[in-house]
């Protein structure tokens, strides 16, 4: 049974499975069938069912009768299947091996000629973090804002082999998200994965920059106009204050899997007074929408709520009666 390519499987599942479907219910398919004829549109279909042994021809009957699909689906997946799975074992050893060169690297002298910072772009970029998770033997912190993990319906909620094998040689993992994460169904089912493993997860009101620190040696952070482009950092005192303003937002931060019914609702009044902070400072929606890490639908509905408060039918006289009000960005303040 040969390789099968993606065309092949769409083939499969747009016609042929209808198809075969059809030939079980009649219990089969004549020859002279119209649907057979060379150049009709679904002989293509039909040319699949057959390769694939899932149609097969009586002559005496005169015709084409259906097969188990089992036997069919063995021959076809399980050497996928296999190939997936030498592949990832394969991919590892690589990844192994280059973590190790990383790590002669970072230590040489030529690493150090190079200066205490590294620019890195595109695909660099992912291989880079992956390596330095692997070397990674005390803690991890990471800043994620906006939403969190990816929630497009083909995403598939994991922890990454590098987290889980981080948490199990003992090493701390600390990721700090904006409240709006909270919302993301696939950002709580990576948050209890992890959270079982032993990591830590809590979230801001605040908006804060993407960060990853290793063993507090070495900082991650993007270009501040191009999230392609990041910049490794070794400088021991750019790190240090880098950690030192991660901690000081974790510190007031609150914990993901808080459900009591006190930190919900503080929850929701750190977003409300983020909100007004964005409405007094004169943020337009989409970048207010941005630092809140929300959709401008959701920063609409906000405004929408703020609106109702304060008996406001517009955005320009809800500004005015806040600022009325004597309502500033530090009497927001929900300390």
């Amino acid at each position: 049974m040969g390789d099968y390519s993606a065309d092949q499987r769409a083939l499969f599942e747009a016609e042929s499975i209808p198809l075969y479907e059809e030939i079980v219910a009649q219990g089969g398919i004549e020859t002279d069938d119209p649907r057979l004829v060379a150049g009709s549109s679904a002989r293509p279909a039909f040319d699949l069912l057959a390769e694939l042994s899932l149609v097969h021809l009586d002559e005496e009957a005169g015709r084409w009768l259906p097969e188990d699909p089992t036997a069919a689906q063995a021959r076809v997946v399980s050497p996928m299947s296999i190939e997936g799975a030498r592949l990832l074992e394969e991919s590892s050893h690589w990844t192994r091996g280059f973590s190790s060169l990383a790590q002669a690297w970072r230590s040489s002298s030529a690493a150090d000629e190079r200066g205490p910072f590294t620019y890195m772009r595109g695909r660099a970029i992912g291989p880079y973090l992956e390596s330095l998770v692997a070397e990674c033997q005390e803690e991890l912190l990471t800043a994620q804002p906006q939403t969190g993990r990816d929630t497009s319906p083909s995403y598939t909620v994991q922890v990454a082999q590098g987290e889980r094998d981080l948490l199990a040689r003992g090493a701390k993992l600390l990721t700090l998200y904006q409240h709006s994460a909270r919302r993301s169904s696939a950002t709580r089912e990576y948050v209890a994965a992890v959270t079982e493993l032993g990591g830590e997860i809590r979230t801001l009101d605040e908006f804060f920059n993407r960060i990853i620190v290793v063993d507090r040696r070495i900082a991650v952070i993007p270009a501040p106009d191009d999230l392609s482009v990041a910049m490794a950092v070794r400088e021991p005192t750019v790190v240090a204050y880098l950690v030192d303003v991660f901690l000081r937002s974790w510190e007031r931060a609150r914990p993901f899997n808080a459900r009591d019914d006190q930190a919900v609702r503080q929850i929701a009044v750190e977003q409300r007074a983020m909100t007004m902070r964005m409405l007094i400072e004169g943020y337009s929606d989409p970048v207010s929408a941005k630092r809140l890490g929300v959709s401008p639908r959701t920063y609409a509905g906000y405004i929408s709520d703020l609106k109702e408060e304060f008996e406001a039918e517009t955005r320009f006289q809800l500004g005015y009666t806040i600022g009325q009000q004597g309502i500033t960005p530090d009497s927001l303040s929900t300390d």
